[in-house]
Formats: C-alpha cells, structure tokens, sequence
C-alpha cells in the first residue's frame, strides 16, 4: 500500500511539472511571437520612413522658400485673394497653420502647416501685467482666482527673469531652487533660452500642465501683443475675456476674412470681454520667426470617426485631421535673397489644434461686419 501510495505520488508531481513546464513554454513562444510581430512592424515602419524622409525634406525646403518668396515685392497685377465681401485678403496671414499648396507644390502626400510666431505669447517680451493676466486667466479669471496665490505666481515670475538675487516678498531665488532634489540656478535675466523654460520657475509646470507651451508661446522676435489673424487657438486660451465660444467666432470669422482693426473686434465680442483683450490684441504686425511642420497625409481609414465611418458620403468625414505630431523646423526669414536661419529642429514636435472652427459646436453665428 505505501509503494502504491509513492507511485501516485510520483505520478502528480510528473504530471504537475509536465504542466508547468508547458505553461513555460506557451508564455516563452508567445514572447517570442509578441517580439517578432513587433520587429516587422518596426521594421515596416522605418521602411516607410526612409521612403517618405526625401519627400518630407524637399516639403521644408519648399516651405523656406515660400517664405522667402514672401519678403519678395508682389508681382504686378497678381490677383489677391478676395473675401466674399470683396475686401483683399493679407497673404501673409495665410501662414495661421493652414494647410498650404506651396508655389513649389510638395508631394501630394506631404501636409505643409506655417506658423507666423507673431499668433504666439512671446515670453521675453511680456509685461509684469499681461503675466498676471495669464495667470488669472489659468486659474479662473480675475474673479475667481485667489489673489494671493496670483500675486506669489507673478513674483517668482519676476524672480526668475529679473538681474539679481534678490527674493521677492513671495517669490524664490537661488536659495529654493538649490534646495531641490535636483538642484539648478534661477535664469536671473528677461531673456528666456525655450518655452519651456517656464516649467522651470517655481509653481508654472502646475500652473501650464496640459498646455502645448510650443503651440502658446514663442522667445523670438520682439512683439509684445498677437495678431489675431494668425493667433493659435492654445494663444487665444490663454488671453483674457476669451472663452471657447468666442474662441471660435474668432477663427471662424478669419477664415472668411481678415480682422483689421480693433473696431472689427470689438463687433466680433461682447465689450467686456474686448476691455480685457484688446491690450494684447494686433491686427496687423507679422514677424520674421516660422514654425513650419511637415508630415504625410493621413490615410483616409485614419480620417474616419468611429460615430461616421459607415456614411462614406458625410462631409465632415476629413474635417479633422488625425496627425498630432510632425517633423518641425522654427526659422527666421528676413529677406527674399538670405537663406533662413534655422533657431530649432524637432522631428516629433506636437502639432498646435489644427481644426478649423467649431462653428456648430457652439451654434456660432458669425455676425457680418459692416
């Protein structure tokens, strides 16, 4: 009986590392399976990235070239576009982020945004009151934001771009930022290196968390106020007296024609909102500074929603575009006869909302300016 009892014994221990054993070898084959499907995909992929990396270049170089072309007299008798109220369009504001076909058509494949960095914040050029308005702003407005906690904001601000080591009353110098864990020495000058940069100065990363800082912000150039005519939609959000709605009337009125003059602005928002703004507001300063983005078109499967991809025939099946990060080069073009100076290089910059305006989100009625 007891031999009998240690055969079976044995049997269950076989038979449990028989078991595990082919648990083992099941995970260990799928592993492999998981590591091989991935590298083809990666491989697949790099394949189709060195296929389509000459056109993307080609793209930015015609790109830089349009921009050149710009700085350039108008030809004459060149018809300019004409909004459907009869007034000329700016070509220079064509350079708002969107998609253009280039004198020197790009690949067909290949989606071309410019950015005018005069539509973006500059940080080294913003006064001690429009940094407070930002701050307002992303903490509620000036109504609701806590006040000292707007005041101590603006004062490590100061701190940060001001000549010396002396603390503001609520703000912090090289004392605090020493004492962090990863210890580094407060800028002390008004000339930031990058946008992001800001992250840096004691309280801001809470302060911009989920801001795309390079769509918002600018350090080049020296203008103090946005045209909104080229204005990104992250600028916008940041400006006071500015909500989504109005956000949106905005953008969508540009699209059809130019915004000339504060008056225009004033018809476009109500007065409280155009009090606040209209500080910061230009209609008619460009700057010499781009951000240009390349990056293949979407395939038309990626511009289909799940709500609409069984009605072939909605319009509004490619009016959103997919592509949220592409090749980014920021240049400064000052004439037609320089090439452009190249102040960045990003091949997986995040691009800046490129959708055009929610009109019918909002039930917008955009009003006719006289």
């Amino acid at each position: 009986m007891k031999k009998l009892t240690v055969k079976l014994t044995q049997k269950g221990a076989v038979i449990i590392i028989v078991l595990w054993t082919s648990v083992l070898l099941t995970i260990l084959v799928t592993a492999m399976a998981a590591k091989v499907r991935l590298s083809a995909k990666t491989a697949a992929f790099n394949q189709e990235v060195s296929q389509q990396w000459p056109s993307l270049m080609a793209a930015i170089n015609q790109a830089e070239m349009e921009l050149m072309l710009e700085k350039m007299a108008r030809p004459t008798g060149e018809q300019l576009e004409e909004s459907d109220e009869g007034e000329l369009r700016t070509p220079a504001y064509r350079f708002n982020g969107q998609p253009l076909q280039l004198n020197y058509p790009q690949a067909e494949n290949i989606v071309v945004r410019i950015y005018d960095h005069a539509g973006k914040i500059n940080l080294n050029r913003i006064p001690r009151r429009n940094m407070q308005q930002l701050i307002e702003t992303r903490l509620g407005g000036p109504f609701e934001a806590d006040p000292e906690q707007v005041q101590s904001l603006v004062d490590t601000w100061t701190d940060w771009t001001d000549l010396n080591d002396l603390e503001g009353l609520n703000g912090a110098e090289k004392e605090y930022y020493q004492s962090l864990d990863q210890p580094y020495t407060p800028r002390n000058n008004p000339e930031l290196d990058s946008v992001e940069e800001i992250l840096q100065v004691k309280g801001f990363a809470e302060l911009f968390e989920g801001v795309n800082l390079d769509a918002a912000f600018t350090i080049f150039g020296n203008l103090r106020t946005v045209n909104f005519n080229l204005a990104t939609r992250e600028a916008l959000q940041l400006l006071p007296g500015l909500d989504d709605e109005l956000i949106e009337t905005i953008i969508g009125y540009r699209e059809l024609e130019d915004i000339s003059n504060q008056s225009e602005l004033g018809e476009l928002i109500p007065f409280e909102a155009f009090q606040q703004v209209s500080a910061w507001f230009t209609a008619t300063n460009i700057s010499n500074v781009y951000s240009i983005y390349a990056y293949p078109m979407a395939q038309e499967s990626e511009l289909m929603t799940d709500e609409n991809a069984d009605d072939s025939n909605n319009p509004s099946l490619i009016e959103l575009d997919p592509v949220r990060q592409a090749y980014m080069e920021i240049v400064e073009v000052r004439s037609f006869n320089t090439l452009p100076q190249v102040y960045r290089v990003n091949p997986y910059a995040y691009l800046p909302d490129t959708a055009p305006a929610r009109l019918e989100e909002y039930a917008i009625e955009l009003p006719r300016l006289n």
